[in-house]
């Protein structure tokens, strides 16, 4: 099985070299190491030095010189709009504060469907439309990836899980509230 050693982003590898794509959802873009299922059917293994958050449009360096194009793929969304741009922050700002993954888009945000979480921002006053495309959110001020804590494989390492914060895994910290 060929291996994927390397991770480029987009605009920065040889897009029109590519001989394949893999097509992942917002969970799989963000790996070390695991078996990929390109979109021409063959595998290739993803081995990289460290986990890398991936977006549409990076490459991956195969082994043998050659290059796999990095694809998000569409999965449910919410996206939430609000009555001004104060408004806007103040639904931000909770969804921060419940360290969920959250896309920051022109004039409105975007989540994962969780139902708590739609009916505490329908409360506060947002407008909810539910659609499917690819989820790019934003990273952590830390340089991590949009709300997870490095694990190697995607697996829970001494982590929890908050039904409020849509399964995600979580290490335990301090809030001062």
């Amino acid at each position: 099985m060929k291996r994927a050693i390397e991770h480029v982003a987009a605009g920065r590898w040889p897009a029109g070299e590519s001989s394949d794509a893999v097509t992942l959802d917002y969970d799989a873009r963000f790996r070390r190491r695991m078996v990929l299922h390109c979109d021409s059917g063959r595998e290739v293994l993803l081995d990289l030095p460290k986990a890398v958050a991936m977006a549409d449009g990076d490459g991956l360096r195969l082994e043998d010189g050659g290059w796999l194009a990095v694809r998000a793929k569409p999965e449910p969304l919410v996206e939430i709009r609000a009555a001004d741009a104060h408004a806007l922050a103040r639904l931000a700002w909770h969804l921060g504060n419940r360290h969920l993954a959250t896309e920051i888009a022109d004039g409105m945000l975007r989540i994962r469907p969780d139902h708590v979480i739609e009916a505490m921002l329908e409360g506060l006053g947002a407008r909810l439309t539910r659609v499917e495309r690819a989820f790019q959110p934003e990273g952590g001020a830390y340089g991590d990836h949009a709300g997870h804590h490095h694990h190697d494989d995607g697996d829970a390492h001494g982590g929890h899980t908050h039904g409020g914060h849509g399964g995600r895994i979580h290490h335990h910290h301090d809030h001062h509230h």
